[in-house]
């Protein structure tokens, strides 16, 4: 890919992004409204851009990464924003985790202006971004996803088009539901071993291959057994995507039990004040002495 892309939102999840697109030889401009995010991306090659508006008029496709969908429909249809910078035509890809009828509503406010829309949210992380192996579930056109297959190229190994606007962020929601369910169901289990004398990190290799391995066992129950909360998602991010999954579930009249108490669990830590820290910090919702069971 050579055309030069834009990026608006240059956080942990976008800086990471940029800095893969960068690596690999794609020309960025890049505007957020941190200067330390952006500066960042410039010490790796990127050019700053002013405003969303001007990063847009100097690229032939946006690459949006925010946190909300009020931001990202002020990052594009508010002042300075995207909109008013885009030539005719320009692709928008949306690679941040919002509702599916908002994304529905932003793709058809965005033909309207002549431009064309992408949702497409991702899986796998910080660390699979750096590596250039996000999974990527996209809602569009057939030709508009294809042209953003190509730009996204060097920072996902799959890409898969779901459907139309939306059904990108529709599959994002279900893959939250399974991380969010399978993140607690391991840091339950952590805590079950620990509780009951046996190592925590020997579980991954004892069950390797069987019907309950999976990725999400084999990264993360050592960290659990460990304690290690660096952090590579958001435990409050987790909150707002099971919140979307039940606004979905009450669209579709879908009983969801277990996503609803996996997202009360959620809450719970966040209002602990334990929001901004990375799944791993699960483990705190289990504290609470355990050895004297035994004894």
């Amino acid at each position: 890919m050579t055309e030069t892309v834009a990026l608006i939102g240059a956080g942990a999840m976008g800086g990471a992004i940029g800095a893969r697109l960068v690596q690999t030889g794609t020309p960025l401009v890049v505007f957020d409204l941190d200067a330390e995010k952006v500066a960042a991306l410039v010490a790796l090659g990127a050019t700053a851009a002013p405003s969303a508006a001007a990063a847009a008029q100097a690229a032939k496709a946006v690459i949006l990464s925010l946190n909300a969908p009020r931001i990202v429909r002020a990052a594009v249809f508010g002042a300075a924003g995207v909109a008013e910078g885009a030539k005719p035509g320009t692709l928008l890809i949306d690679m941040s985790s919002i509702d599916p009828e908002t994304t529905k509503a932003l793709a058809a406010e965005a033909a309207a202006q002549g431009l064309r829309w992408v949702d497409s949210p991702l899986s796998g992380g910080i660390p699979k971004a750096a590596l250039g192996e996000l999974t990527l579930m996209q809602g569009g056109t057939a030709d508009d996803v294809a042209e953003a297959q190509a730009i996204l190229a060097q920072v996902a190994s799959n890409q898969t088009r779901m459907g139309g606007p939306g059904a990108g962020q529709t599959t994002k929601l279900i893959n939250q539901v399974l991380c969010g369910l399978g993140f607690l169901a391991v840091a339950e289990a952590t805590a079950l071993a620990e509780a009951a004398g046996v190592d925590a990190t020997m579980i991954p290799k004892a069950l390797k291959g069987g019907r309950a391995d999976s990725a999400l066992l084999q990264e993360y129950m050592p960290r659990f057994a460990a304690r290690d909360y660096r952090r590579t998602g958001r435990i409050d991010n987790m909150v707002k995507d099971l919140n979307g999954a039940a606004d979905l579930a009450r669209l579709t009249h879908t009983p969801m039990p277990l996503t609803a108490l996996c997202a009360e669990v959620h809450r719970m830590l966040t209002a602990a004040g334990l929001g901004g820290e990375d799944q791993a910090a699960l483990m705190e919702f289990f504290k609470g002495p355990r050895k004297e069971l035994f004894e």
